[in-house]
């Protein structure tokens, strides 16, 4: 491919190095960690960096940990990592379900979870998954550290909470105290390498407490607080989930574009919430179900 245009290149191998850089650098910088949106923003011309920080390299930010009270996942570690590690998918289904989703395993092998929510566009499939679990961001600047809930991460299509001199050290999820299931599902063209058309997260416990969160219906990935108020505290029966799917038409806002109407992505998303919420009541009472198979992928 040919050079799009000239930016100088850093490789720093140590967090201090690379946020004296970044701070030096002001706003005209972009960090590239698996690169697999920066470079081909970079090729189609969508952004012009200066300055371009590769972080892949900073070995302080390869981390996962699995705790007893959560799981930390720094922002090097890539959806193979995720998709690779035993207690992840035994303790965070959701997530691992949405981690095999993404693209390819080629993309897979590259893709960080944080390089995703920091691209932010509005079909990442992490983001129902981390909304889902209430996850915070960690970031860290030369000036100090700070927090940011997901839930006020994604400000616009691309635009997060991220200041332009701060690095995100990676993503903290609270373990789900209450026996609980999960489901990730996304709705695709065609079965392999696809954005999404829809996709939803569900997290369900035996107190009949139901969390919900789209994304690619609307500018930003969203919970559906709505609905989870009207399931809180019911058991799910067939009256139930009609009333829930309802509601779906008021809690998201999809447009039509080249992969699909918005009528059939409303369509489809009260299919995929009835769905959804079954797979996880199976799961809850000790059934196997794979939700590739939900939508027919």
């Amino acid at each position: 491919m040919a050079v799009a245009h000239e930016f100088k290149y850093y490789r720093p191998t140590r967090l201090k190095e690379a946020l004296d850089l970044l701070s030096s650098l002001h706003d005209e910088a972009r960090l590239l960690a698996g690169g697999t949106d920066l470079a081909v923003y970079i090729k189609e011309g969508l952004v012009q960096p200066r300055h371009v920080l590769d972080i892949k390299h900073i070995r302080e930010l390869e981390k996962i940990k699995v705790q007893a009270d959560g799981l930390f996942i720094g922002a090097n570690a890539t959806f193979s990592d995720i998709l690779d590690n035993a207690s992840i998918k035994k303790s965070y289904l959701l997530l691992w379900e949405a981690a095999r989703s993404v693209a390819s395993v080629g993309i897979r092998n590259r893709a960080t979870l944080v390089g995703n929510i920091c691209s932010a566009v509005p079909s990442l499939d992490s983001a129902p998954t981390l909304l889902c679990y209430e996850a915070v961001v960690q970031l860290m600047s030369s000036k100090g550290e700070r927090t940011v809930p997901i839930s006020k991460w994604f400000l616009a299509p691309r635009k997060t909470a991220a200041r332009p001199d701060e690095i995100v050290l990676g993503v903290s999820l609270n373990k789900p105290a209450e026996k609980h299931a999960g489901c990730y599902l996304k709705l695709g063209r065609y079965e392999g390498e696809d954005l999404a058309q829809a996709g939803l997260g569900v997290l369900m416990n035996d107190k009949q407490e139901v969390k919900l969160a789209w994304c690619a219906v609307g500018p930003v990935p969203t919970r559906s607080l709505q609905i989870e108020k009207l399931l809180r505290g019911k058991a799910l029966t067939p009256a139930l989930i009609r009333k829930s799917k309802a509601l779906v038409p008021s809690e998201i806002s999809p447009i039509t574009d080249i992969r699909s109407s918005q009528a059939y992505r409303i369509h489809m998303c009260q299919i995929m919430l009835e769905r959804g919420l079954q797979a996880c009541a199976d799961r809850l009472s000790g059934k196997k179900v794979d939700t590739l198979k939900i939508l027919g992928g």
